[in-house]
């Protein structure tokens, strides 16, 4: 018996060292997958366009800032030069677009959560259920109607009309985030708030929502990245050049039937930037509000 328990035990240990192995390979194999495109960019970014096109190398001999400064500094006249030229336009239009959609998201987001978490009336817990339904709602389906509702409101090739738009994906994800975490807060906290004198709103943003960072914080990356990263409604609902947001921007970077890939790359990597420096700097509380929002809702 003492054998046979023996053997068990080592074909457990065995079979469970093996589970280690296969995660750790199958976590190698998602990274490199996940990395490779990311490097690929950064190196196609710092090589020449002779390298690129011609003398092809997979290291640059040395390091080519030339793509970077075109599309910072836009100088140029033929090709991608137009298209660089405008580069710095896209970038604002694309943190004008994403910053006030955040902002809504979660002004509009926490109130909405409050009202469905706190406050009883008719219809409660069909518009909590609404927020899925409509979060689930593909945008190939909504950018038609939109699209004649932008026009009717004349904003139609606008800033504001992208503005109107992207809350129609970020805000039932937001409430629903905010949802899960409000419910999480003891009530007693409201309840002292107000008897000493505090009203709902002042509940809200003074008791509630610092309470709620972490979850605010997801809320507000999950905005500001799907907000800058969105192409479909730009593409639908702007047309000159000035208005264009950057993810747009980078499809104009070509010339006849010419891919100017250095600067393509080049701008993909400066786009790609300021939702990585947003996650960095809110890392722990995004953390935080996730683990918060999926346990305790």
């Amino acid at each position: 018996m003492a054998a046979g328990s023996t053997s068990s035990r080592g074909a457990r240990r065995a079979i469970g060292r093996g589970w280690v192995i296969a995660t750790y390979v199958a976590l190698i194999v998602f990274a490199i997958w996940t990395v490779v495109p990311f490097l690929w960019m950064l190196l196609a970014s710092l090589k020449t366009n002779k390298e690129i096109y011609q003398d092809f190398t997979l290291l640059p001999k040395s390091l080519y800032f030339g793509h970077y400064t075109q599309l910072l500094f836009g100088y140029g006249s033929t090709g991608a030069g137009k298209a660089s030229a405008y580069f710095g336009v896209w970038m604002k239009n694309s943190a004008y677009v994403a910053v006030v959609t955040t902002t809504l998201s979660i002004v509009l987001g926490s109130l909405a959560a409050y009202a469905i978490t706190r406050l009883s009336f008719v219809g409660r817990s069909l518009m909590a259920r609404g927020l899925i339904v409509t979060y689930l709602v593909p945008a190939t389906l909504l950018f038609i109607p939109l699209f004649q509702i932008v026009y009717a409101l004349q904003l139609g090739d606008t800033l504001e009309s992208l503005i109107l738009v992207y809350p129609t994906f970020t805000l039932p994800f937001c409430t629903w985030m905010l949802c899960s975490y409000f419910r999480s807060i003891p009530l007693e906290l409201e309840e002292a708030a107000l008897i000493d004198g505090c009203s709902r709103l002042g509940v809200l943003f003074r008791i509630v929502m610092p309470l709620a960072l972490p979850a605010v914080a997801v809320v507000a990356l999950f905005s500001f990245t799907q907000s800058w990263n969105e192409f479909l409604f730009a593409l639908v609902f702007t047309n000159s050049v000035a208005t264009r947001t950057v993810t747009l921007g980078l499809t104009q970077m070509l010339g006849e039937d010419v891919f100017y890939w250095g600067q393509m790359m080049a701008g993909a990597i400066v786009t790609a930037l300021p939702p990585v420096i947003f996650y960095t700097l809110a890392q722990r509380l995004v953390i935080r509000g996730l683990t918060g929002g999926a346990v305790k809702g």
